[in-house]
């Protein structure tokens, strides 16, 4: 047979490790296997390679090691805006019902659960603010809703606001919502709820943000009768400024403004980022407060609501999930809760809605993550006394009350942009993907001296070794067996032929009707025709 020539050699020399070594781009592998025999310095080689591979791989472990456990940085940057959407403002008054307001119908009802009153200390309770005493024959109402008693006999920003501005500009209670808290009924401004314009301010400094002067109606406070956990001993006002996609937690959250005051609030906005889980563990899913009647498993962020439903927040998710816990285990919610959960009885709220609340605060049974985005208001506060004596008679002549009222009952609130500009506090991944491709590709050149085409080169021998040693067998063996039958046939024609008689000139037998058959192997038999000339 031929030695192999043409493609068959080129194939074979591809796949000769010799041949690839000396063309190969990663370092040290031509000292290797290089032509030859076995040498102490070919030795060398081989564990030098060997240990630089070992390295290489060490390091490369160690970086997706790294990677995998996804660190998150924090950057922290201030920045410039040429204006910023001012915050909302939530105003609550700590008396959370007005004592002219009250009647023996909410003292029947609410007075057990909001004064700590047993019905025989109505009637001097009564007396206490100045009311005439229940009427006999007096039938309380056969429902009661402590919704509407806050909304009925709680501070109206009518009676309070005395001034408002805003930028200069007047406002009034049509530029504040009403909503509920664990406060009573309290009022927000600019809070952007029914769609409405978020209002901006250009520029920062006093003057140019919200300036309020309130009374806060002292001669409405109730009495304090007993000593509760619900009884406020201070006067003023409540207030908190967040952000309008926040929900306001202004018994935990809110600063108090005292009368007899003018209190400058100099704000700064900062808006932080959070990374979503595997960096961080911020969640971005819309808050759902109905309850499920039977929960399979631990209180959690509430499940994403099928409709519209308010932006995801950390107070709102803490709000929603204590809705549904106080909902599970009383059957109703407070007032100050969203939902669809009827509104609890004052009943309820004293036996087991206020129990419940006050112990799941305790637990800090709810699990609830950062949002990925907050907006939140760092705050600085400074005070001077009002009013001056130079102004007390003015404004008591200008709203009709004495000196003494004003002293005891007026405060100014003035909430502005200490400047344009506003914090960022932004997580970042600590270790990218490129990063990682970046030290694995210097890790690879350090220790072996090698790069992606590299790898392209050792794949395509690779494929070169199974074209030639795999399949190269299989088509030997293919060839090798049709070799063998042409050969046999060959053979079997040429015997044969042998057999043939000489010509001769004499007549011509008559041709055999019959063939000449001959056994080529076990599996073939092949006939031939054998014609005498």
């Amino acid at each position: 047979m031929k030695p192999p020539s043409g493609p068959e050699e080129a194939r074979r020399q591809a796949s000769d490790i010799s041949v690839f070594a000396s063309s190969c781009t990663l370092h040290g592998l031509g000292h290797v296997f290089g032509p030859g025999s076995l040498t102490p310095r070919r030795g060398l080689w081989a564990v030098a390679m060997l240990l630089s591979m070992a390295a290489f791989l060490y390091q490369v472990a160690e970086r997706v090691r790294y990677y995998g456990e996804f660190h998150h940085e924090t950057a922290l940057d201030e920045r410039e805006s040429p204006q910023l959407t001012f915050p909302a403002i939530t105003l609550c008054n700590i008396n959370p019902l007005r004592r002219s307001r009250l009647t023996p119908n909410d003292l029947h009802w609410a007075g057990p659960t909001l004064l700590g009153l047993e019905p025989s200390e109505h009637a001097a309770f009564l007396r206490a603010l100045g009311q005439p005493p229940t009427p006999p024959g007096f039938m309380p109402s056969p429902t009661f809703d402590m919704a509407r008693l806050y909304a009925r006999a709680g501070h109206t920003l009518e009676d309070m606001l005395l001034d408002c501005r805003y930028r200069g500009q007047p406002c009034g209670p049509e530029n504040f919502t009403a909503i509920f808290t664990r406060m009573g009924q309290c009022y927000t401004f600019n809070s952007g709820t029914d769609g409405a314009e978020l209002l901006t301010t250009p520029k920062g400094g006093t003057g140019n943000g919200l300036e309020v002067m309130l009374d806060v109606q002292q001669d409405e406070y109730l009495p304090v009768w007993k000593d509760t956990e619900e009884t406020p001993f201070e006067v003023g006002i409540r207030v908190q400024i967040h952000s309008q996609e926040e929900p306001p937690t202004i018994d935990q959250l809110g600063f108090g403004a005292a009368p007899g005051y003018q209190i400058f609030v100099s704000c700064q906005q900062q808006q932080l980022s959070f990374l979503p889980p595997p960096w961080g563990d911020c969640n971005s899913a819309s808050l759902d407060p109905d309850f499920e009647p039977e929960p399979s498993g631990p209180l959690g962020p509430p499940s994403p609501s099928p409709g519209p439903s308010p932006p995801y927040s950390l107070m709102g998710c803490r709000l929603a999930c204590e809705t549904r816990y106080v909902a599970r285990k009383c059957g109703c919610r407070m007032m100050h809760m969203p939902g669809g959960a009827p509104v609890c009885t004052p009943q309820q709220y004293k036996d087991c809605a206020n129990p419940t609340l006050d112990a799941m605060l305790r637990k800090d049974a709810c699990v609830c993550p950062n949002p990925c985005a907050i907006t939140r208001y760092a705050k600085e506060l400074s005070m001077v006394r009002m009013p001056s004596r130079a102004s007390a008679r003015y404004l008591a002549r200008k709203y009709n009350r004495s000196e003494a009222y004003i002293a005891e009952n007026v405060l100014v609130l003035d909430i502005f942009f200490e400047a344009l500009n506003y914090e960022t506090v932004e997580q970042k991944k600590a270790y990218e993907v490129s990063e990682l491709l970046g030290d694995i590709g210097g890790q690879m050149g350090l220790f072996i001296g090698a790069s992606l085409l590299t790898i392209l080169e050792i794949l395509d021998y690779l494929c070169e070794v199974f074209l030639d040693r795999v399949l190269g067998y299989f088509w030997k063996r293919k060839r090798s067996q049709r070799n063998s039958s042409t050969n046999l046939l060959q053979e079997g024609l040429g015997s044969h032929g042998n057999q043939v008689p000489h010509l001769s000139l004499g007549p011509r037998p008559p041709t055999p009707p019959c063939a000449v058959t001959r056994t080529l192997s076990a599996s073939h038999r092949t006939c031939y025709l054998v014609t005498r000339l």
